[in-house]
């Protein structure tokens, strides 16, 4: 308790400037209650209640009724501050939160901060968007370009060419901004939204979830926020659909992903849905929403085998390589060649 006394004394010190941050401050002091001080003294009072763990409390106890008057003393405590413990604490967490985009911002100095745009029509712009999490080194941007209302983008792509990582860089980068922080973008703008996500779903032997079938729950949860986020005026959904329904068999595969991306298109949502199914590109009520994009790959053949390159750069129509043979090659599996040849043409 001393370690939050500590904490609120720091932040009632501060000179604040901006309205948010004080009012947080204000918070600390309501109605003439220094959260620091109550917290010293419920230290204080829980240092008396410790005394019941030394060899002469027993007596003591006995002549001075030294519990009793503990309880009184913690009940009086509670009767004091019961009306503003949680006001604290929640201004508490604020300030940490605030703390850590602060603290992103000294880290990341290079990034931009989004710009919020409510007076047109839902839209998505991101130039040099890359995953924050990634190493700069390692990081490759992209421009991204998601709206307006009743348009989708449709990420293509080969195994382990970015489609996953891409929409994690959308999903991610949106959320930080929409906290308040920097975004790893040269240049964001967005309208207010909502995200909805189904991406890295799992399943659970314990629940006796199939994965197809957590999957479904999943984008069940994002169909309801859409139609709720519909109610909402001013206010758009965004969703990120990683790898859509590939639980089941590619022909129901197909109808249930049109069905689902038709019905959020038709609540006013907006998003990206990233998967390997090309006909999806082409399925009736869809090819005049999706925007179509992809990631592609480069193969090298060398004497020690194949050898597979991504650069990792968004390009606009549908892929055009696919490369699961080439990968089974890679890592030693055994593939007819003729087969291979033939799945290429």
């Amino acid at each position: 308790f001393r370690v939050y006394a500590e904490l609120f004394g720091l932040i009632g010190g501060q000179r604040f400037t901006a309205p948010a941050l004080r009012r947080i401050q204000a918070d600390l002091t309501a109605e003439g209650l220094r959260a620091d001080q109550q917290m010293r003294r419920l230290s204080r009072i829980m240092a008396f209640a410790d005394f019941r763990f030394f060899l002469l409390f027993f007596p003591i106890n006995l002549v001075t009724l030294w519990n009793f008057h503990v309880l009184w003393f913690l009940e009086r405590w509670q009767h004091t501050v019961r009306d503003h413990i949680r006001t604290w604490l929640a201004a508490q967490g604020e300030i940490e939160a605030l703390a850590a985009l602060a603290a992103l911002r000294y880290d990341q100095p290079a990034w931009t901060f989004p710009e919020i745009v409510e007076d047109r029509p839902p839209l998505v712009e991101a130039q040099g968007l890359g995953h924050p999490l990634l190493p700069d080194a390692a990081r490759v941007c992209n421009n991204v370009r998601i709206g307006p209302t009743g348009t989708f983008l449709l990420v293509t792509g080969s195994n382990m060419s970015g489609k996953s990582t891409l929409l994690r860089a959308i999903g991610t980068n949106i959320a930080l901004g929409l906290a308040g922080g920097p975004v790893c973008a040269e240049r964001l703008t967005l309208p207010p939204i909502v995200l909805g996500t189904s991406m890295r779903v799992q399943d659970s032997l314990e629940q006796g979830v199939s994965y197809f079938m957590a999957e479904l729950q999943r984008l069940k949860t994002v169909v309801d926020r859409a139609e709720q986020v519909r109610q909402q005026p001013g206010w758009t959904l965004l969703f990120l659909l990683d790898e859509i329904l590939h639980g089941t068999n590619t022909s129901e595969r197909l109808i249930a992903a049109r069905q689902i991306i038709r019905h959020l298109l038709s609540q006013g949502a907006i998003g990206a849905v990233s998967t390997h199914d090309l006909r999806l590109a082409d399925a009736e009520g869809l090819v005049e929403a999706a925007e179509l994009v992809h990631f592609t790959e480069t193969f090298t053949r060398r004497p020690e085998g194949v050898a597979m390159r991504f650069d990792y750069r968004l390009r606009p129509g549908i892929a055009t390589t696919t490369n699961a043979l080439k990968l089974m090659e890679i890592v030693g599996l055994p593939v007819d060649t003729l087969v291979e040849q033939q799945s290429l043409e």
